[in-house]
C-alpha cells in the first residue's frame, strides 16, 4: 500500500465523518493518536470534546440545543493500564471491560455490530494502543454493514507490531459524502506521522472540511517512560489555539 500524506487523505474528502489516526512519531520516540468528530445536522455539530480523566467525552455546547444524544454522547477515549483505547461511539466502554474481564480486543467487540441509524448504518471503528516495557503495538477494527445491508455484519480488525517510525494507519466511517453516507472500505489507509504534537494537531485540523469538522483529539504518548501530551481542539470555543 502507498503511504500517502494525512493531510492529502484529509482533503480528499469534505464528509470523512468520524476518524482514527494512529501510528508512530517520525522520531520514534512516541506511540501517536489523533481523533475527530465531523457533523452535517445540528445535532452533530453541537459538541465539544472535554478532558475525563485520563480520557474526554464528547458534550453537547449547547444544551439547550441538543435534540438527540444516542450516539453522539459518549467517551471516544479511556485508558487502562497501558492500554489507549479510541473508538466513534460507546463501544470504548466495551473494550475497557472486556480487557477488564480479560478478553482480547477483538473477544471485546463481538456483541457490538454497526450503529442503528438507517440508512447509514455507520460503521463502528475502534482502535487500542498498548505500550508496555518499551515496546509499541497498536490493532484497529471497523465493524460495518454488508454494503448496506443491515442483516449482515462485516467484522475486520488489523494489527500492527512495532509500526515504523514516521508512519501511522489512518481509519474512518465514510468513503466520502452521500445520501446514504457509504461506509468506508478495505484496509486502514497508510499515511505519514510528522511533526511534533502541535504542528502535527494543526496539519491535521487545518486539512478537514472547514464547513464540517467539530472537535479534534490528539495524542503523544511517550513510548519508554508512558508518559502524554494532549491537544484538544473544539470549533465552538475557537477552534485551534
Amino acid at each position: 500500500m502507498i503511504r500517502k500524506t494525512l493531510s492529502e487523505e484529509l482533503r480528499g474528502s469534505t464528509y470523512p465523518g468520524r476518524g482514527i489516526v494512529v501510528g508512530r512519531s517520525k522520531d520514534g520516540r512516541s506511540a501517536v493518536t489523533a481523533y475527530f468528530i465531523m457533523g452535517r445536522s445540528s445535532n452533530s455539530r453541537n459538541r465539544i470534546f472535554v478532558r475525563d480523566g485520563e480520557g474526554i467525552r464528547t458534550q453537547a455546547y449547547d444544551p439547550s440545543k441538543m435534540e438527540d444524544p444516542s450516539l453522539i454522547i459518549y467517551a471516544p477515549v479511556r485508558v487502562l493500564g497501558t492500554r489507549t483505547i479510541v473508538t466513534n461511539g460507546d463501544q470504548t466502554d466495551t473494550v475497557y471491560q472486556g480487557f477488564m474481564d480479560g478478553m482480547s480486543f477483538q473477544e471485546s467487540l463481538r456483541s457490538r455490530i454497526f450503529e442503528p441509524d438507517a440508512p447509514n448504518y455507520t460503521p463502528r471503528i475502534s482502535a487500542v494502543m498498548n505500550i508496555e516495557e518499551g515496546r509499541y503495538y497498536y490493532e484497529m477494527s471497523i465493524l460495518k454493514s454488508a454494503d448496506g445491508d443491515p442483516s449482515s455484519c462485516e467484522r475486520f480488525t488489523f494489527s500492527y507490531e512495532d509500526p515504523a517510525a514516521g508512519e501511522g494507519r489512518f481509519i474512518h466511517t465514510y468513503k466520502s459524502d452521500g445520501n446514504p453516507l457509504p461506509s468506508f472500505e478495505g484496509e486502514p489507509q497508510r499515511v505519514d506521522i510528522s511533526g511534533e504534537i502541535d504542528d502535527f494537531t494543526k496539519n491535521v485540523w487545518e486539512s478537514l472540511n472547514e464547513d464540517n469538522k467539530v472537535s479534534l483529539f490528539v495524542r503523544f504518548i511517550d513510548i519508554q517512560t508512558g508518559k502524554y501530551e494532549t491537544r484538544i481542539v473544539n470549533r465552538h470555543e475557537g477552534g485551534l489555539m
